[in-house]
């Protein structure tokens, strides 16, 4: 509108210069411009109108492209790192596994030699049981042997003995290969004598000519008394019990190897009153004790 109200004021201004010679129809064409200057300004005000608001709306999207294009980009970022970072630890588990391949299959192969030397040991073992199951069977077939030989021995004496078992002055046992024969002291021997008499000798030639016949023993001669101490002149010589039934045992392993039976099978030893068979509160329990025990036991 502006501008159709400064066209018309120019007009009005040029009407007087020109001496009005301007025709009616010049000034209505002039307005007919007018108008169409104005509606053409009006069109155009709308068109503007129509493309600022859709830049507006471009903007807008431009703005929210732009901030998607940074969010993306950021998330481009992130996944990159992530990438770069998944591709190190992809590294490093190859790394781990090639390394732990390579102590699997060190461990395999040590393992292998274990097994290879166990082999070898378990043989080794094997031969070792296979050598002492015989030497089991050796020893048992032995020991047979040896229950045979000392059962055999413990049915002779009681044969040559039995007089005397049957009279209760020798008693012979036998125990896991042990054979024992218990004489009463005063068969060997009088009272307080360690010498032995010539009746206990009578009776040790019967025990010696069977002893003799046994090669796989050691004879253990025992001494053993009461608990009465020794007195009078006796106590001189023999000061305690040890010392009587040391003499007697020793006097009776003399004989026996004045006898012929090697002296390396043969000890003497002395318990004195230490190790009675009976109580020696009888003189039935004391005439138990007072004894010489020959004893044979499997050679060490």
């Amino acid at each position: 509108m502006g501008r159709v109200a400064y066209l018309v004021t120019v007009i009005l201004l040029t009407l007087p210069l020109s001496g009005c010679l301007v025709a009616e129809s010049r000034y209505l064409q002039k307005v007919a411009e007018a108008e169409n200057l104005t509606a053409e300004q009006q069109a155009l005000q709308k068109r503007y109108d129509s493309l600022a608001a859709e830049n507006g709306g471009l903007k807008a999207t431009v703005d929210k492209l732009e901030k998607s294009l940074a969010e993306m980009t950021s998330e481009k970022n992130r996944l990159d790192e992530s990438l770069v970072k998944m591709a190190a630890e992809r590294k490093e588990l190859a790394q781990d596994l090639k390394s732990s391949q390579s102590e699997s299959l060190q461990r395999i192969s040590e393992l292998r030699q274990k097994i290879a030397d166990l082999e070898t040991n378990n043989e080794s073992l094997r031969k070792e049981i296979s050598g002492l199951k015989q030497e089991i069977v050796r020893i048992q077939k032995a020991k047979e042997e040896e229950v045979l030989t000392t059962s055999k021995t413990y049915e002779q004496l009681l044969d040559k003995m039995k007089n005397e078992i049957s009279q209760g002055q020798v008693t012979i046992s036998e125990l896991k290969g042990k054979l024992t024969v218990n004489m009463v002291d005063a068969i060997l021997f009088d009272s307080g004598k360690a010498e032995v008499k010539a009746d206990g000798l009578v009776v040790l030639r019967k025990v010696v000519d069977i002893l003799k016949t046994v090669k796989d023993k050691s004879i253990r001669i025992e001494g053993h008394t009461d608990n009465v101490p020794i007195r009078g002149q006796l106590a001189a010589r023999y000061p305690t019990n040890w010392e009587l039934s040391a003499a007697r045992a020793i006097n009776v392993t003399r004989y026996l190897q004045e006898q012929g039976i090697e002296p390396q099978v043969l000890a003497a030893v002395a318990y004195g009153e230490f190790k009675p068979v009976a109580a020696n509160d009888s003189e039935e329990g004391k005439a138990r004790n007072r004894r010489i025990e020959i004893i044979l036991v499997p050679k060490e």
